[in-house]
């Protein structure tokens, strides 16, 4: 008979489990020319608020240890926590590695009282690098965002699409790029990608 914690236990599946070997080509590292990496199961908070707030900005400085970016598609970084400027008002926070989410009920509990919306989107979303020397050309090929490194460079986000796939993406350092995709779209977009990359194998 299952006890009680057996039976309340949640696993978490990446929303690329059912088409894992057809990414195969493009994880595996059979091309040279472009490779995809998921980091599933980063925590995933959207937040809403006013960023004229001394509180707020404190806040989330506090708990994430990075100061809210208010210039348009930017992102600020500490150890543990990237965050996505998204609107005036609107900011995405992203945990560097995979955690059960911690960091909403913290949000929800300090900003009581405050004019602000806090929402975890963990598991409707997945985070995806795509890196090599050809990864701007596949990217080029579905989303209309100026690419070059003078424009486009680390540091800065954007939200786009991919395709038909709504994405937010960042540059990194390396020429390699990160995109946050939502869970309902990652069948079509790991697929669409496997399309864009062909000639690449």
């Amino acid at each position: 008979m299952l006890n009680e914690t057996q039976l309340f236990q949640v696993q978490q599946e990446s929303p690329f489990a059912e088409i894992g070997a057809l990414l195969a080509p493009l994880t595996a590292g059979a091309s040279q020319a472009i490779n995809l990496e998921e980091k599933p199961f980063l925590e995933l908070i959207n937040i809403k608020g006013e960023a004229a707030s001394l509180a707020f900005l404190r806040t989330i400085k506090n708990l994430t240890g990075a100061a809210l970016p208010v210039q348009p598609n930017t992102i600020a970084e500490s150890e543990q926590f990237i965050i996505y400027w998204l609107a005036p008002n609107e900011w995405l926070i992203q945990s560097r590695q995979p955690r059960l989410p911690a960091l909403c009920a913290d949000l929800v509990t300090s900003l009581a009282g405050e004019f602000a919306s806090v929402v975890d989107i963990s598991s409707g979303n997945t985070t995806l690098v795509l890196s090599g020397p050809k990864a701007r050309e596949v990217l080029q090929k579905g989303c209309p965002l100026d690419f070059h490194a003078s424009v486009f460079k680390p540091g800065q986000c954007a939200q786009s699409h991919y395709f038909k796939a709504g994405i937010l993406l960042r540059p990194l350092a390396d020429g390699a790029y990160e995109l946050i995709v939502r869970r309902s779209f990652a069948d079509y977009f790991g697929r669409i990608l496997l399309d864009a990359c062909q000639e690449y194998f």
